[in-house]
């Protein structure tokens, strides 16, 4: 009895879940952490003016682009607000490897470089490796493939 009920309970489940899945929506403009911030809660412009990643805070926090940013400091915040598509990471924040190839990926703060004094960031260092043997191709895909890789 068991044996025939198992696979029909599991098959009305998928069909309930299939049935009411909404269609797939469209990647957000900026990649979000699963607490809702911005490249993962790290502060964009102390990527260019501490040369590492540095966690910011919500008590420095402002909200562009659909998106809330933190700081690690007033100053930073200021910066950003006065200038942000200069501080702001390429690609929303997603995985610049993952754009060249045509996909979205999370990105770790860890996994960055400034190119042409614009910042990118990527999945992992080991995936930033890969993204480095060819960063000129891979940002020239990259464009060619942003933001459609949202759709």
């Amino acid at each position: 009895m068991r044996k025939f009920f198992a696979p029909l309970f599991a098959a009305m489940i998928g069909v309930s879940l299939f049935a009411s899945a909404p269609a797939q929506a469209a990647e957000d403009p900026v990649f979000q952490s699963f607490l809702g911030t911005a490249i993962n809660g790290y502060d964009p412009v102390a990527y260019f003016t501490e040369d590492k990643p540095v966690e910011g805070s919500s008590d420095h926090a402002y909200h562009w682009n659909g998106a809330e940013w933190h700081f690690a400091s007033a100053e930073n915040l200021e910066t950003f607000k006065a200038d942000p598509e200069k501080y702001a990471p390429q690609y929303g924040g997603y995985c610049a490897y993952a754009v060249s190839e045509g996909y979205t990926a999370k990105t770790e703060p860890d996994a960055w470089k400034i190119v042409d004094g614009k910042l990118y960031l990527n999945y992992n260092k080991d995936v930033q490796e890969k993204w480095a043997q060819d960063i000129s191709g891979r940002i020239a895909n990259a464009d060619k493939n942003w933001p459609k890789v949202l759709e």
